[in-house]
This record gives C-alpha cells, structure tokens and sequence, in this order.
C-alpha cells in the first residue's frame, strides 16, 4: 500500500487519491510521483534557502510539484499564475528560486521570468512546444521510485504578499499552518491535527497560490483523496461536490455570493449533502450572505480570519455564527485580541478601534528578506495588526468594522493601491491618482481609480488608460473601474487619507 495511504485502512493502490478537470490519478500513481520528484528535488543544487517556484494554475501536477518539493527537503514557493513576466521575476529573484515549475498557460510569462532572474531549470507539463522547457514526465522518469527518506526536514513554503509601497514580500508560512516538525513522519502528524482531517474527500476550489488551498492540498499526505478544480464555477462545484462526493473545503465569500445566484433550479439539481465542513476566508463575508449559506448547506461553516503572514488568528463556527451574527470569531490560540486607540492603549467592550493581535510565541509577522517591514508590522515584539477596525463583546467576540490600511480586499484577494497608482502616475493624461475600495455585489469590494486630469478643458479616455494599464500590471491587480475627479483631497503635506477619500467618493463629494 503506498505510504501516504498506510495508515488509511480503507485505502487500496488502485484507488483515487487525486483528481483534476483532465484526470485522475491512484493512490499507487501519486506515490510513485512524489518519490521520483522527491529523490531528484533532494539530489539538486539548491543553494542555501532550497527553494523551488510554482508558477501554474490548478492541476495534478500542480499540487505534485509542491509535495515533491516538501518531501524533497525544499521550500516551495507558489507564485499567483495572473502576475506578468516582470512580477514572476522579481519573485524568483527575491526567492532565491532554483527551479521554476509551469505549464502551458504560464509558459510565455514563466521562460521570460526564469531568463531574467537566472533560474535554468525550468520543468512543465503540456508544453511540448517549448524546447526551454523539460517534460515533466521526462523529468520524473529521470528520479528513484524507491521511497524518499523520512529524516528530510520540512520546509514551509515561501509566500508572497504586496504591501503599500507595491513592492512583493516573502513571508514563510506560519507555523500556525504548516505544521512543523523536524522529520517527515513529525510533519505529517502535525498536520493529523488539522481540523480538515477527520473528513474525507477535500475539495480545492480557490487557486493553490492562496494559502487556504495550498494547505488543504497537504491534506493528501494523510490519505485523503483531494479534487482539485480550475478556476471557479459555481455550478461546477456543485457538481464536483455531488459526483466524488466530497466532504471539506476552504473558500472565499465570493464562491457563496455566486453559488447563491444560480438559479433555485440549478441549486436544486445537485446534492450537497456530503459537505460537513467549509472553512471560509480571505474576506468578511457579508450577513445575508452567510445566513443564507447556513440555510442551504447546514451548519458546516467556520469562518477563518487572519492572514498568510500569521494562519487563522480569530474563528467562529456556524452555531456560534447564529448567535453573534456578522463576528468573525474569537481569537485563538497562541493570538489573543485586542482593540486599542492610537496609543495603543486597550478599550473597552463594544468601543470601535484598531484590531491588533499579541502572539504569545513572541513571533508576530516575519518577512525574512525585509526588516523593516517586519519591525513596523509589529509595534512591540508579538503585537500586531491585520489593518482592521473593529470592536469585541464583552463575551470575546471580534467584529470588524472598517479597514485603517490601504488594502483592499476583492472577491478574496488582497490588493494594494500603490502598485497601480505608481504605474498610473506616470501616464501622460494623468496628473494625479488615488485607488480606492468601494463596494461591489459580487466580490465585496472593487479597486476603483479616481484620477484628476492633465487637462482641466478635457477628460482622458478612461477605457484608454485601463488597457495601458493592463499591459504593464497583472489584469486582477487593475482597478475595475476609472472615474474622473476634481480632488483627491491631500493634505498641506501631500497625503491622501484613504479613508476620507473613499467616504468623500461615495458621498459625492469630489465633483
């Protein structure tokens, strides 16, 4: 019986451990896969950091690479399969990447990228027509089927995040959520105590550059057979949900939003029932919203709030939701939550403030290439703040308000202003540009830019500056849409309050 399955009594070789749109694969199959990727992964010059890139949208092989790369003593590093080849590069650069894995949606972007930050390996699948590029079978056929070595420490992975000066931090995965240990066998137990694993078949939904997916992915390591789709729809999750079916997943509130607005007819027509547990991030997830979902699938949500650079900090399940409507939850351990005034000083029960969090472990937010950005994440060593606002009951109960950063969140996916206001600034037709989030049905919020003119007699074509835009910044890092202003309300030194500036928009204040 393969090893990531011998602990599963109701495993077989022959059974179906993993499966994607174009395929499914046994469990015999993925263990062979893994050993040869594995031995060749620990046999290859990595440098130092040991680190290898992931540069493809959901696939088998996808989710292969970065087990290969666990078991093969490296750091894999998932890199977002929307960003332009420039964006790539900066990532292997920074990453110190020896290896980029692709595939043929990526490839363009991905030999541009690996060319110019000096990575030489370059491994993909359905790119036959690259001679750059070496077979992914070819590759595997190239390693040892025989069983890689338990005594391999476990690296976690290398995740990037923006931030407000646009630039891409790395931040290791948080011990929160990678589970430890110094052995393979260490590894895999701690990941026995993840709350995915008392359920069987997981499905992954959102893109495995996010953390909730890359996680649940790990989840094949204790023999849960995993169903990886491409990118989202709603009925097709419904479907894969009731023909293999499934039990976990992690998602986002825009998977809700647009599986509720399938028609009652098309909801009708599958059965969801074997769900029992839906982990949901990446974004407050709107009341009716919610409630709506509890209607439907039962009471098989826990709403997970936190962040790539520190795991899940505050969670609440459905029956808890039912009674604190619109919170996200408790902390949990090793966090505890705090609402505080500018200078830091604890408020009361039911005061509106900053959200910030202490990590009892000292550990706080880390960004292993950047200092700076490390000691102003934390104000004192192990306090912290995700950028939120926000008030807690008496009875512990976190809810968020508002949002003092500039970040905003859009159908699950945190974006920063500044990368595309520092693009648009240097636009002929642009004098001046603030981006905002400002609400949107369908994926919570929406970057929009507010720009004022070079030209006070006339208005820049804004669909104009959309396409410029689009082709020196990755599409979903774009503003949504473009409106033209007056002003952008700086201050006598030059600032813009986001806050104001996105209150004084929606009032109809900046004609």
């Amino acid at each position: 019986m393969p090893k990531f399955a011998e602990e599963q009594s109701n495993r077989t070789p022959d059974a179906i451990a993993l499966t994607d749109p174009q395929k499914s694969l046994t469990w015999e199959q993925v263990d062979e896969i893994l050993n040869r990727a594995a031995n060749i992964i620990l046999k290859s010059d990595l440098g130092s950091k040991r680190r290898i890139a992931v540069f493809a949208e959901n696939a088998s092989e996808t989710a292969l690479a970065h087990l290969g790369a666990l078991f093969g003593g490296a750091s894999s590093v998932p890199v977002n399969f929307h960003l332009t080849a420039e964006e790539a590069s900066y990532i292997l650069k920074d990453s110190e990447s020896q290896i980029l894995f692709l595939d043929d949606k990526t490839a363009d972007r991905g030999i541009l990228a690996a060319q110019e930050a000096g990575v030489e390996l370059i491994i993909g699948w359905n790119c036959e027509a690259y001679t750059q590029i070496i077979n992914w079978e070819e590759w595997l056929a190239t390693g040892s089927p025989d069983p890689s070595p338990d005594e391999v420490t476990p690296l976690p992975n290398l995740l990037y995040t923006s931030g407000t000066t646009g630039l891409p931090k790395g931040t290791e995965l948080p011990p929160t959520m990678f589970a430890g240990g110094s052995t393979m066998t260490e590894h895999i137990k701690g990941l026995s105590k993840s709350g995915f694993a008392e359920f069987g078949t997981h499905l992954v939904v959102g893109p495995m550059y996010h953390t909730g997916p890359l996680s649940g992915m790990r989840l094949l390591t204790l023999g849960i057979p995993s169903v990886i789709l491409g990118r989202f729809d709603a009925e097709s999750t419904l479907a894969a949900i009731q023909q293999h079916g499934t039990e976990s997943a992690v998602m986002v509130p825009t998977h809700f939003v647009r599986m509720l607005a399938l028609p009652e007819e098309t909801k009708k027509k599958y059965d969801i029932s074997s769900m029992k547990f839906a982990a949901h991030t990446g974004a407050k997830c709107p009341v009716d919203v919610m409630r709506a979902m509890i209607e439907w699938w039962g009471p098989v949500f826990r709403d997970a709030y936190g962040a790539s650079e520190v795991g899940t900090v505050c969670a609440i399940t459905s029956e808890e939701w039912i009674n604190h409507p619109g919170s996200v939850g408790r902390s949990i351990p090793p966090f505890a939550a705090f609402v505080l005034d500018n200078d830091l000083n604890e408020l009361p029960p039911n005061t509106e403030g900053r959200l910030f969090f202490r990590d009892s472990t000292g550990r706080g937010i880390v960004y292993p290439n950047d200092a700076e950005k490390t000691a102003s994440a934390n104000p004192e060593p192990g306090l912290f703040t995700l950028g939120e606002i926000g008030y807690m009951n008496k009875d512990g109960y976190v809810f968020i308000t508002d949002r003092f950063s500039d970040m905003v969140v859009s159908g699950g996916v945190n974006l920063y202003p500044a990368e595309a206001e520092q693009l648009l600034i240097d636009h002929p037709e642009v004098a001046d540009v603030g981006c905002i989030g400002v609400p949107n049905d369908d994926l919570g919020e929406e970057l929009k830019a507010l720009i004022i003119s070079n030209d006070s007699e006339s208005h820049p074509n804004t669909e104009e500056i959309s396409n410029w835009l689009k082709d020196r910044l990755s599409h979903y890092k774009c503003p949504r849409s473009y409106e033209i202003v007056s002003t952008l309300n700086r201050n006598t030194m030059g600032k813009i309050n986001k806050r104001k500036l996105r209150d004084s928009y929606l009032n109809g204040d900046l004609t």
